[in-house]
């Protein structure tokens, strides 16, 4: 598993990819955190909520090649058929995506450091709502790579991955609306409306469960996916 995640991280920095993806969420991150200071918004919340936003975007064009590039390529009948095992295959491509995203975040404390220079910033909230953060887009690159594992094109698999996010994030206005079990269910693809306690200082376990395990069913699906075109294969 190491080997592949240190192949595919190495991979996003020898290409354009990482500082294309890297530099336009900064830019974009830097443009909201200078029209809210503008407007006296001191509440980093703000920020986090916009940026998890931008994540829609950002997220599917990291993820996208992941697979679909493999398949395209025909390097994915090799790869399935190394000694390492499927789940190690696909657990490095998610864990290198996961890791580029880290660096992405990680860019992004200077915007709170800026604040406590300024004034003084909600820490509980800061640290929450990061926390949050980082779980949404764990959950987002999981949906990412499994997108990318059910096609051959790139363009098709980010155009997957942008219309999923954006419906899971639209269904917390949806689902509410409907009521009884259709209610529960659509609520349970509602990835946003569980990062509020966290960009509110509170960290509870639920959403912390839920965004694992939100994760890890989609890193099994991806699995299952390239399982059943390897055994159709035969």
């Amino acid at each position: 598993m190491f080997s592949i995640f240190k192949k595919e991280f190495k991979s996003y920095f020898n290409s354009p990819v990482a500082y294309v993806m890297i530099g336009l969420f900064i830019f974009i991150s830097s443009m909201i955190f200078n029209i809210n200071l503008t407007q006296g918004i001191a509440e980093y919340i703000f920020n986090l909520n916009y940026m998890a936003l931008v994540l829609i975007l950002i997220v599917p064009i990291l993820t996208m090649k992941l697979l679909a590039d493999e398949r395209k390529s025909g390097t994915e009948v090799l790869l399935v058929t190394s000694p390492a095992s499927l789940t190690s295959i696909v657990v490095g491509k998610y864990l290198a995506a996961f890791s580029v995203f880290l660096v992405m975040t990680g860019i992004t404390f200077i915007y709170p450091i800026i604040l406590s220079v300024l004034g003084e910033p909600s820490v509980p909230e800061v640290i929450g709502g990061y926390v949050g953060f980082i779980l949404l887009g764990a959950a987002f690159i999981s949906f990412g790579v499994f997108a990318s594992s059910l096609t051959e094109s790139q363009i098709i698999s980010a155009i997957v991955s942008v219309v999923g996010l954006l419906m899971m994030w639209l269904l917390q206005g949806i689902a509410p609306s409907l009521g009884g079990i259709w209610s529960k269910i659509l609520s349970w693809f509602s990835l946003y409306s569980r990062t509020e306690d966290f960009f509110a200082g509170i960290l509870s376990l639920g959403p912390v469960v839920y965004y694992l395990s939100f994760s890890a069913v989609f890193v099994f699906l991806t699995i299952r996916v390239i399982e059943k075109r390897r055994w159709s294969k035969g």
